[in-house]
């Protein structure tokens, strides 16, 4: 089987890979029957010289290939017919903007299988870059309320070659008495309160948390149960939730009038409810003043989100009355970092670990044939849906 790693040419560009160079040499040492390839790639995190140096054949041409691991969503006009991909096609939402991803894929007789759909039979994730997008996330989010308020200031991520450099740039890091709340439980959640340790920021209960100011910086940590309640019992269940959200209402209003930073790394969709509204934020006593959307859905959990910025821009400010987006760090707005390629400002790292997953999780059920976590991951199979994604119909034929 030859495996080929694709370039990446959504705009904006990324640089991560799938697998790094010292691991396609150990997969061609350890699994003589694979063979990887590579796509010749200037903007890689990871050049073509280390890659020819571990062994790895540069090519351009990828027709070849019987499997082609990506990482962001590939341009629909270079797909390439009746091959078996892997990526993030970020389309199990019916994202308006993938639609015509999802059309091409089945038009050119495709397998796609999607790594945000790699679940265990639990439905936990198996593989992604959720920890990274929390670390970068989290520390951007604390470098705007830096610049904001001129307390503090903290460089950009990438300025650090690596997670380990960045570490050091926190040792006598100062915060002010800042009120900080997590949300999320998951990978993202994770990689956020990483950030909170790193700095030194004291965890609180949320009891405490909203009756009291402190003299040093605190987060609260707040997950479903304390995010949600049903609207008619006042509870929360994880798999009513999970089956009816629409069921259900946030819990996070007070927390809006006792917050200076918010790091949101919570999972949402559709029926979910949002933390807070427009209407919320246009009240006087909304106090935050920097949110960092980590998992990023734009008019999603939060409702200010107006899109992505950019890694070279990644803040913006919001106009709470106007509900229009402006410069940031303006004294009346709230300023919002949203980005959807945060792991890019460490892509060594973030790839390394990623690849990883992939070799342990992924790869043998790949070689072997199928397998139960593969099949439930499929999106279509030469060119149609699968019966797990049945419900994209209507998405796939343009309605």
């Amino acid at each position: 089987m030859k495996i080929g790693l694709i370039r990446e040419d959504k705009v904006p560009a990324d640089n991560r890979v799938a697998l790094i160079p010292a691991q396609c040499r150990w997969i061609h040492r350890a699994m003589p029957h694979l063979k990887v390839v590579v796509q010749s790639a200037p903007g890689r995190c990871f050049t073509d010289r280390e890659y020819r140096a571990a062994g790895v054949e540069v090519l351009e041409d990828m027709q070849e290939c019987d499997l082609l691991l990506g990482i962001k969503e590939v341009p629909p006009e270079q797909l390439l017919p009746n091959k078996t991909y892997l990526f993030f096609s970020h389309t199990k939402k019916k994202q308006p903007h993938n639609q015509r991803l999802l059309q091409t894929v089945l038009q050119k007789g495709i397998t796609l299988i999607d790594y945000e759909c790699l679940e265990h039979e639990d439905g936990q994730r198996i593989i992604g870059f959720g920890f990274f997008a929390g670390l970068v996330g989290a520390h951007n989010g604390m470098m705007a309320y830096g610049n904001r308020s001129r307390l503090y200031q903290l460089n950009r991520v990438h300025e650090s070659s690596d997670l380990r450099q960045l570490m050091h740039t926190y040792f006598g890091l100062r915060l002010p008495p800042v009120k900080i709340a997590v949300t999320g439980s998951g990978r993202v959640a994770s990689g956020i309160l990483e950030i909170m340790n790193l700095m030194g920021v004291i965890e609180v209960e949320p009891e405490e948390y909203l009756v009291r100011e402190f003299s040093y910086a605190v987060y609260v940590h707040l997950k479903s149960t304390g995010l949600y309640k049903h609207k008619l019992t006042g509870k929360y269940n994880r798999e009513e939730f999970h089956a009816a959200p629409a069921d259900y209402g946030s819990l996070f209003q007070p927390y809006t009038q006792q917050t200076d930073i918010l790091l949101n790394g919570v999972y949402w969709d559709r029926d979910i409810p949002r933390l807070f509204t427009w209407e919320d934020m246009a009240d006087a006593r909304f106090r935050i003043r920097v949110i960092a959307d980590v998992t990023d859905d734009y008019n999603g959990s939060i409702p200010c989100n107006l899109g992505d910025g950019t890694l070279q821009e990644p803040v913006y400010g919001i106009d709470p009355i106007t509900r229009t987006q402006t410069l940031p760090y303006q004294p009346a707005g709230v300023d919002l970092m949203a980005v959807s390629n945060l792991p890019n400002e460490l892509p060594k790292d973030a790839s390394r670990y990623f690849g990883e997953q992939l070799i342990k999780w992924v790869l043998p059920d790949l070689v072997s044939g199928s397998s139960a976590i593969i099949e439930r991951a499929t999106i279509a199979r030469q060119g149609k849906l699968t019966p797990h994604f049945s419900y994209l119909q209507d998405y796939a034929a343009g309605r």
